[in-house]
């Protein structure tokens, strides 16, 4: 959706051009415009496009930040020219190292604000317009890498150019850049031969460079995820790998002996050294950017980096500067608790700026404020002109025929209206039926013609009404003239005043998918268990390199029991797959040479062969009943999904609208959603519920926990109250006379929709008319209620959620018997759980446990033995007093144990000390730290499940992994929690923890236990054999059937309230004369940038880059600098005009009514003569001198 077309509207509304001329005259900008939300991107983009220099918009909090991104590129002709510089997802003073996609958009804004002000870089850009940079207070705050550094790392790489590729690799090794086998992530960097491979941060995909000796004879960008080229192009920028560049740690020494390590616990203290270490010899490292502020003699915020003519644009000072306190005292409470739990040195750097280092740089931008609160903290007497040309637009609730006639008599009244909506369909068919003219279309880039509609097929948060100034006379060529006054110039309206929706629209762009094709084999290291499909199990040791018939070869070594050895061919290398068993017991080897392996082989085939028959048998008996078709949408339908509060994922919406389609085909539905916990499968399965009320159906929702059925009531109820559906929960919390009236509702069909544990299955629940059945989790039931599942399944549609993932070789096969869908996006704002590794320690317990509760959060302790619970409960009580305790184990009786986990849900309990029974079904957004005791005695998917129980919101999680003190932990314990602490979304470690976790969605997805031929033959081998058996199942079974379809400016000094502009006329000639600078264009350039300074230091740089650049400045140059820094002082001391009068200069400003003269005339002596509203300074022979001693005072 692109609406730039509407950005002209903004030219016919005079108080806009009032802004331009002032802006582009380097007037001081009035106060806080008091804008409505709705129209502040709007008119941001309409000052980016009209006034053609760079733009920064800081906002309060990084949401809104989205927000105007999302909106900026529904507005902006160029939307690649919007960045946005991203919070980093390390809190200050962490050691968490930046992931990949804030690295990305940050780099990208920063050398996006280095090609704007560097002219030669600027036209290597590609954008329409300069570059807008959207950033939060946080990212404000966070020191980065000084735009005098940054600028010098940018070089431009052409086709044609001769290049010293040795030199040129160690300039990206000093840039943080990692030498890679391939280059599949940011930041990395791989050189086969005369073939390089970069990707640097600041562009979208990879770079491939082809060398012809020394010169570059192509250049290609490539896919990441297929290793292939997308585009040949003729040149390429190459920014920095990090903002912390490890060039300049060698430079760092002195700072960085500041570091005081003596009160860190020692692995902390061991790896500061080591990477200490490592910055002096100028290598990089993940997490480097912990020590940008010791690489830096003066690291930088965004504002060093914006060129002297950006516009810096404030969405509401007030709320910006509130919300940098918070922070800051956030900040430094995390300071002191990494301190006294041993994470952090003394003499730490602050690696952030304070609202007091931020303001001065901010009030030298003369920003344009926004919103409602100044710089002041004070909100807005009243509403700028500007803001009164928006007003809201009318809400008609859904109320069709009042929309329709509405619009239809603006329409004849010569107005314009545009109707932004998900409903674009349904809109233009309501407007045709009443013979209103409309056009529908993605996007608007020319401006909509009088008494027309347009409907727009899209989502923006809300609309308004623009309206030229009633006051303002009507021009000649004016396209309002004869038009109605009431009548809005353009009428924009959208589904939060259409029908009373109203929600966030941020929606990441679609990511690079950067698995490489081999990443998913990257899970096999040297001592890994193996299995090779022709002989068995055995210990994989490494690559060897052999001669055989005088020709060298490299091999893959396999050794086997009893001393076996087996050379492998590289190419025979996808025989071999990663052993994964159930359980933590090694694999017995097999030997070479003897039948054994055939045999296990055979058996693990017939077991499969059985299964897949089973399934295939239940797979035709749905085939044979018919079932229920439900309807397509409803309008109900769409208002439900219009309500939802957060934007879809596109896996929640592929999965949406797989469920959709099989409910409405005529056979029973048996669908698998998978997805992590807080990835939106819930919401899935409301719609799916809200589908079936619609057509009249009743819906079962079965969850294996009286606490979940209680969390997905609340929901469930919470969603549907506008709409006329009955929820009602069946379970232990409810009285025997609550139920018996459920119950009685359900066979009279009162009931919609009922949610409930296993007790939903008990021979007294009957329905009126079931449609749907929800199963969460349905490996937690037992087997009497699997059997009931079972037979529902040929009977109704059956959708069942599940946590754990399916083996991608099963994904495929089971299509048309269990069809899956995944969800693997996390929600926008999740941030990855900060892993620990430690020793058992009772002060970082209490630590942990502290610093969660003072942020209102609770806390998870993990001992997996009921033996001893109690007694480690009660060491915790004493350790950590001021907290709330509670015990949780599968031994409890089973109403207490309910109770206990219904009082942790409410917040009712600070720590619940429990066994891994919370590993799944558990939905606790308020518990963000896990401590897991003992963790070297976890399987790595029980590792994997227990630290998702933390960290499912906006909010910081930890998860800290114990064993005991001085116990020397076996390699393969030490690699498992390692493989945790490192885990990551692109990683290895996270492809090792999915597989062993497949393992057990492997037997929940099939509903029968097979461990035994699981752990014969490897999951991996028992998953292909499987996939084998039910596609010839199938082929057998629907041979020739067809294939199924899934388818402001600061206060001055003189107390003003109004800020004023200064009009200055001087007696003195200021140009750049051509003999100076010959070229028009640069000439025109520099003449922007010299307006655009706000400060004095400002204008004594331009001075010396002038000499620098140019030679020595002539008069009229010396004039015209003269000049502005008359200007910035001026400005900053209210002054609103200076000008010759009689032989003398008078500065006029109104606010000297309200100082104290006397005391402003002593200030000043014999150098001027204060009047109520005047300073006269007399015009002598240094009259320039003295100009500006005086404003120097006036600004003390």
């Amino acid at each position: 959706m692109n609406l730039s077309g509407l950005l002209s509207f903004l030219y016919q509304i005079h108080p806009f051009t009032l802004l331009v001329e002032g802006i582009r005259l380097n007037e001081a900008p009035p106060g806080p415009l008091s804008i409505p939300e709705a129209a502040r991107a709007h008119l941001t983009a309409g000052l980016a496009t009209t006034l053609e220099r760079p733009v920064l918009i800081v906002t309060a909090r990084s949401d809104v930040a989205g927000l105007y991104v999302e909106q900026l590129r529904v507005w902006m002709p160029d939307p690649e020219a919007i960045f946005w510089l991203a919070d980093v997802d390390a809190l200050p003073y962490e050691r968490v190292p930046w992931s990949r996609e804030p690295r990305q958009m940050r780099l990208a804004a920063l050398v996006a604000l280095a090609q704007a002000h560097l002219p030669a870089l600027r036209s290597a850009s590609g954008w329409a317009f300069p570059p807008v940079i959207v950033a939060s207070a946080r990212a404000l705050m966070q020191m980065t890498i000084p735009a005098r550094e940054l600028r010098a790392t940018l070089r431009p790489l052409r086709r044609g150019q001769i290049i010293d590729l040795s030199a040129l690799l160690d300039t990206w090794v000093g840039l943080g850049y990692q030498s890679a086998a391939v280059v599949d992530e940011p930041g990395v960097f791989s050189r086969r031969g005369g073939i390089i491979d970069i990707w640097p941060p600041n562009l979208p995909w990879p770079v491939r460079i082809e060398l012809f000796g020394d010169e570059i004879d192509s250049l290609r960008s490539f896919d990441p995820s297929t290793q292939r080229t997308r585009e040949h192009i003729e040149a390429v920028l190459i920014g920095p790998a990090t903002e912390a560049l490890p060039r300049f740690g060698s430079k760092a020494r002195d700072r960085l002996s500041e570091l005081d390590l003596e009160p860190c616990h020692p692995p902390a203290r061991m790896e500061y050294e080591k990477e200490i270490d490592q910055l002096l010899a100028g290598t990089g490292f993940r997490g480097i950017e912990w020590y940008l502020p010791y690489l830096y003699s003066q690291p930088a915020s965004i504002l060093h980096h914006l060129p002297g003519d950006a516009l810096l644009i404030l969405d509401d000072a007030a709320e910006i500067a509130s919300t940098v306190a918070d922070l800051e005292g956030q900040a430094e409470q995390l300071r002191e608790d990494l301190f006294r739990t041993g994470e952090l040195p003394a003499n730490v750097r602050r690696p952030y700026f304070r609202w007091e280092e931020l303001l001065p740089l901010i009030e030298e931008r003369s920003p344009l404020v926004l919103g409602y609160g100044g710089l002041d903290g004070r909100p807005v007497a009243r509403s700028s002109p500007l803001a009164r040309a928006f007003a809201p637009g009318p809400r008609y609730g859904g109320r069709v025929r009042q929309i329709v006639q509405e619009i239809e008599t603006q329409r004849h009244a010569g107005g314009r209206l545009v109707l932004v909506t998900r409903q674009a369909a349904r809109l233009t068919n309501l407007l045709s039926e009443a013979n209103a003219p409309v056009t529908q279309t993605e996007e608007l880039r020319e401006p909509p013609r009088e008494g027309t509609i347009t409907v727009v097929s899209g989502q923006l948060p809300e609309g308004w009404l623009l309206r030229p100034e009633r006051a303002q006379p009507t021009r000649e060529g004016d396209d309002s003239r004869g038009r109605d006054s009431s009548v809005p110039l353009l009428s924009f309206l959208t589904d939060a005043e259409l029908f009373g929706w109203s929600k966030p629209q941020i929606r990441r762009r679609s990511r690079v998918r950067t698995v490489a094709p081999e990443a998913f084999f990257a899970d096999v290291q040297p001592g890994d268990y193996v299995v090779h499909i022709e002989h068995g199990i055995g210990i994989f040791r490494g690559l060897v390199k052999m001669e055989v018939d005088g020709t060298p070869r490299e091999y893959l070594q396999i050794d086997y029991a009893q001393g076996d050895r087996l050379y492998v061919p590289v190419h025979q290398a996808d025989r071999l797959s990663r052993y994964v068993g159930p359980g933590n017991a090694p694999p017995v080897l097999n030997r070479l040479g003897t039948a054994d392996w055939n045999i296990v082989k055979q058996r693990a085939k017939k077991a499969v062969a059985d299964i897949a028959e089973d399934l295939l048998k239940l797979y035709a008996q749905r085939e044979l009943v018919p079932g229920h078709a439900f309807s397509e949408d409803t309008p109900w339908q769409r208002e439900l999904e219009a309500s939802f509060p957060y934007v879809e994922t596109e896996d929640q919406l592929v999965a949406i609208e797989a469920v959709k389609h099989d409910m409405e085909q005529p056979r029973p539905m048996d669908r698998l959603i998978c997805g992590d916990v807080g990835y939106g499968k819930t919401e899935v399965a409301l719609r799916a519920a809200f589908k079936a009320v619609m057509d009249g159906k009743q819906v079962a929702v079965l969850v294996p926990t009286t606490v979940l059925a209680q969390q997905h009531y609340e929901t469930f109820v919470e969603r549907l109250r506008p709409f006329p559906v009955n929820v009602e929960m069946l379970s232990r919390f409810r009285s025997r006379a609550e139920q018996r009236r459920v119950l009685e509702g359900l066979a009279n069909g009162t009931v919609d929709i009922v949610i409930g544990t296993h007790r939903l299955l008990s021979k007294d629940v009957v329905f009126k008319d079931l449609g749907l059945v929800i199963v969460d989790e349905e490996q937690r039931f037992g087997v009497a209620q699997k059997e009931r599942l079972k037979q529902l399944r040929t009977e109704v549609d059956v959708l069942t959620l599940t946590a754990t993932p399916i083996p991608r070789t099963l994904h495929m096969s089971l299509t048309g018997i269990r069809d899956l869908s995944t969800i693997d996006t996390p929600p926008e704002e999740r941030l990855p759980i900060r892993t620990m590794l430690a020793e058992y320690d009772e002060s970082l317990i209490r630590q942990a446990i502290l610093r969660e509760l003072d942020r209102g959060g609770q806390v998870f302790f993990v001992h997996n033995r009921v033996q001893g619970i109690t007694q480690i409960a009660r060491r915790l009580e004493q350790l950590v007093p001021e907290a709330r305790f509670a015990i949780a184990h599968g031994q409890m009786p089973e109403r207490e144990l309910e109770r206990v986990m219904m009082q942790f849900a409410k917040g009712e309990i600070d720590v619940l000390v429990c066994t891994n029974i919370i590993e799944s079904g558990l939905d606790i957004p308020n518990a963000n730290t896990i401590i897991i005791n003992r963790a070297d005695q976890f399987g790595l998917a029980q590792l994997y499940q227990l630290r998702g129980r933390v960290g499912r919101g906006a909010v910081r999680a930890y998860a800290y992994l114990l064993y005991d003190k001085g116990k020397k932990l076996s390699p393969e314990a030490r690699r498992r929690l390692e493989t945790i602490v490192e885990a990551s979304e692109l990683g290895a470690g996270f492809q090792v923890a999915m597989r062993d976790l497949e393992l057990r969605g492997a037997g929940e997805l099939l509903g029968v236990r097979q461990h035994g031929h699981i752990a014969a033959v490897g999951f991996d081998l028992y998953c292909r054999l499987l996939a084998q058996a039910i596609q010839e199942a199938k082929e057998r079974m629907a041979r020739g059937e067809e294939a199924r379809s899934d388818g402001d400016k600061a206060p001055p000094l003189l107390e003003d309230p109004i800020a004023p502009t200064v009009s200055l006329d001087l007696p003195l000639p200021s140009a750049i004369p051509e003999s100076y600078v010959p070229d028009s264009g640069l000439r025109l350039q520099l003449y922007r940038r010299m307006a655009g300074l706000t400060s004095v230091r400002q204008v004594e740089e331009m001075e010396r880059e002038l000499v620098d650049r140019f030679g020595t400045i002539p008069p009229e140059v010396q004039n015209l600098l003269y000049q502005i820094r008359v200007k910035i002082l001026a400005v900053n001391a209210g002054i609103q005009a200076i000008a010759r009068e009689g032989g003398q200069l008078v500065l006029r400003s109104e606010a000297l009514e309200r100082v104290n003269r006397d005391a402003l005339q002593r200030r000043l002596g014999q150098r001027a003569r204060v009047e109520r509203r005047a300073i006269w300074i007399p015009m002598r022979e240094n009259w320039q001198t003295e100009l500006i001693r005086v404003l120097e005072l006036l600004n003390m």
